[in-house]
């Protein structure tokens, strides 16, 4: 990076500034663990064994290392080809009209919370209002060390019970939304698509925002012909950005497909794999009759449901994280095994 020409390749340079970035933060919770590690260790030879106050100070030491060991074992458990990348997440809501299009909406809040928490950059590239209210799907790309790693964790049907705000007669209702996370791929990385093989649509933006992104088809559809896969982009005032884009979230879901179609070949040797479908949820979240939040393949649980709403997310998924590594790391474990 200190070399004259180094920025002479953007591209380049933005990918080495990324990896400095990723090996970085693996590296400064151990240097901080070291560090804090070697304070202790001067302290207890210090330390009075009589004396309460010293020994209370040393166990506050003692207890941030631990806490601080937590992190490293989190760190270890992300070792995954592709864990260090960033992230592009989808949420979809499920049947039940308003009722499911308000709770994707909630999740997508959640997620833009906890990343706001964590630090990484986010980008809504596409998102498709409901009739009423939230939304019937949604598209975010998520920058930053690790991003995928964690998120891997949340894909699947997430299940929500409260009182309708749009009952009149305040009925409890059972509202499905699921999300869909795969890895941002380089752009190094070859993935054969032939221009026959795709279906590409403009049409005019339905986002907010003035001068011309109300006004022109600059808004892009791209359907992979072979795959069936279709991705869109709407956030660029300019129909050649949004093509751009949507093509690097296609080249995405098209390397994770095959990524996925080797992992289940290897499963099928051990067992099944279910599918997502509505009733087969990873997580429920009850607002009523009690507020509760529980994982049902980690059996993590908080009374906290709020706070979960607001993006404290960490426990889950580090629970998501020792208990894939436990199974052995089959597969991506993230669809409701």
């Amino acid at each position: 990076m200190a070399e004259a020409q180094f920025w002479a390749d953007q591209t380049t340079a933005q990918q080495t500034v990324q990896t400095l970035k990723g090996l970085k933060g693996q590296l400064s919770p151990i240097e901080t663990f070291q560090q804090g590690l070697g304070d202790a260790q001067e302290l207890l030879a210090l330390t009075d064994p009589h004396d309460a106050s010293s020994l209370k100070q040393l166990e506050g030491e003692l207890t941030a290392l631990e806490v601080r060991l937590g992190g490293l074992e989190i760190q270890r458990l992300l070792g995954g080809v592709d864990d260090a990348r960033s992230a592009i997440l989808s949420v979809h809501s499920g049947a039940g009209g308003t009722e499911s299009c308000d709770w994707a909406q909630m999740l997508l809040r959640m997620y833009r919370r906890w990343t706001e928490e964590k630090h990484y950059a986010t980008q809504l590239i596409d998102v498709l209002p409901g009739e009423e209210a939230g939304i019937k799907n949604a598209t975010m790309i998520v920058t930053g060390p690790y991003a995928y790693g964690y998120l891997k964790a949340e894909e699947g049907v997430h299940r929500l019970v409260r009182i309708s705000p749009f009952d009149a007669n305040k009925r409890r209702h059972t509202s499905f939304a699921s999300v869909d996370i795969i890895p941002e791929i380089d752009e190094d990385i070859a993935i054969d698509i032939k221009p026959q093989e795709l279906r590409i649509d403009v049409y005019r933006s339905s986002g907010k925002g003035g001068q011309s992104v109300n006004t022109t088809d600059s808004a892009v559809r791209i359907t992979h012909l072979p795959s069936g896969l279709v991705v869109q982009c709407q956030d660029e005032r300019s129909q050649l950005q949004n093509k751009t884009k949507a093509m690097k979230v296609l080249k995405s879901r098209l390397h994770q497909l095959e990524v996925q179609k080797r992992e289940e070949a290897l499963e099928r040797d051990y067992q099944a794999k279910q599918k997502i479908e509505w009733g087969s949820q990873i997580r429920s979240y009850v607002l009523h009759p009690y507020n509760m939040v529980k994982d049902h393949r980690t059996e993590h649980e908080t009374g906290n449901a709020q706070g979960v709403l607001d993006g404290s997310l960490d426990p889950f998924i580090e629970a998501y994280l020792r208990w894939h590594a436990q199974r052995g790391g089959e597969g991506r474990g993230a669809r409701g095994e």
